[in-house]
């Protein structure tokens, strides 16, 4: 089993965009995905088609009650099979000022991952677009990071920050941590733009680059608002097919691992 958190601190990079197409891909592909959304905006649950007002539990009782476990709070997708999620709402933008008291507060979800005993092929946790405790929650939990990087010229900016950031949490939470990935989002090959910030991310991150590069797609940006991952909305579109080749070179890049 395998946990990877989509992260950047950066907002509108992609990340839950990612973190949908790829748990859906992999799942459709016969693995057994688990998606967390610790988000509290809840993009990933309502982009894979649940209703955010009728949680019984969500990721906030789990990080906010002792008495709440992992599978109380696991629904499964009606719409992929072995796609199973943790949700999010509004709740969650609470839970990090109930949390400051709490014991070790950045391990909470890692402790209850260890708990539970039914395993996934694969974890993803669709992180919120800064470094609170959410984030760090995420981030302790996991064995490594993708990062959604947009083609733009302020995304390089951001990267030695980003890069700052898992350096912190390997030395004091996580020594472990790795980058799973870069993928770059938003991508238009007509642009010299998006060339130079593809090649400044690559001469930083050298083969982590994914081959594969999402494109800007309107395809892609409608299909959240349906509740379906890009391949039930518009399989023939270029959104689908990238998504499609990029969960294709994710598996075998952990193939050869």
């Amino acid at each position: 089993m395998k946990t990877i958190c989509i992260f950047n601190q950066k907002g509108g990079v992609g990340k839950t965009t990612t973190n949908i197409n790829l748990c859906s891909g992999l799942a459709m592909m016969g693995y057994k995905v688990l998606a967390i959304d610790i988000d509290p905006q809840g993009n990933t649950t309502s982009g894979l088609g649940f209703d955010k007002t009728s949680l019984k539990y969500s990721i906030y009782d789990i990080l906010t009650s002792s008495d709440v476990k992992i599978s109380d709070a696991i629904i499964k997708s009606q719409l992929v099979d072995n796609l199973y999620l943790i949700p999010a709402n509004m709740d969650l933008a609470g839970a990090e000022v109930e949390m400051i008291e709490s014991k070790d507060r950045e391990k909470i979800l890692k402790e209850k991952l260890k708990e539970y005993d039914t395993e996934f092929d694969f974890i993803f946790i669709d992180c919120p677009p800064s470094l609170g405790i959410l984030t760090l929650n995420a981030l302790t939990a996991c064995d490594s990071v993708i990062i959604p990087i947009q083609c733009e010229f302020y995304a390089l900016e951001g990267v030695g920050q980003l890069i700052n950031t898992i350096n912190l949490v390997r030395k004091s939470l996580n020594k472990d941590l790795e980058v799973e990935g870069v993928i770059m989002t938003m991508y238009d090959s007509r642009t010299n733009l998006c060339n130079e910030v593809f090649k400044e991310v690559k001469n930083y991150f050298k083969d982590k680059v994914y081959n594969t590069k999402i494109p800007r797609n309107i395809r892609l940006a409608e299909a959240p608002s349906f509740g379906l991952p890009i391949l039930l909305y518009d399989d023939k579109c270029r959104g689908a097919e990238a998504y499609d080749k990029l969960t294709k070179e994710f598996i075998k890049r952990q193939e050869v691992k």
